[in-house]
């Protein structure tokens, strides 16, 4: 059965940074978009991130540009957010996904273009 692990949150302050990751499992990333999502309490899952499936593309939502980064490292079938500067409005559980696709070039944006999901982790920006 695909897995996916993320790992890597905590409680930061505002204006710090923490790395998230998340490993698969029984099947290799390197065919794979990955997807970052949030939900934040009450809120609906929105994109935070996205890369194709060698990486060369990479979609960052207009509130994380600047701020975060995706990064993929296949020979560790891992992939990673970086996240700086952080708010209190980043609070939330992330969630990594994972779809079989085909291009180089795009990657899905919406949560149906996913099927495999992570647990999720908790995020908390405050002071």
């Amino acid at each position: 059965q695909l897995q996916l692990v993320e790992s890597g949150g905590g409680l930061v302050q505002p204006g710090g940074s923490l790395r998230l990751s998340c490993a698969a499992s029984e099947f290799s990333l390197d065919s794979y978009y990955i997807g970052w999502f949030r939900q934040a309490p009450g809120k609906e899952r929105e994109m935070v991130s996205c890369t194709s499936i060698t990486g060369d593309y990479l979609y960052v939502a207009p509130f994380a540009q600047g701020r975060f980064a995706s990064s993929r490292d296949n020979a560790k079938n891992t992939v990673y957010l970086q996240m700086n500067r952080l708010k209190p409005a980043d609070t939330a559980i992330y969630y990594c996904a994972a779809q079989q696709g085909v291009t180089h070039y795009s990657c899905p944006r919406g949560m149906d273009g996913y099927e495999t999901w992570g647990q999720g982790t908790q995020v908390t920006v405050s002071s």
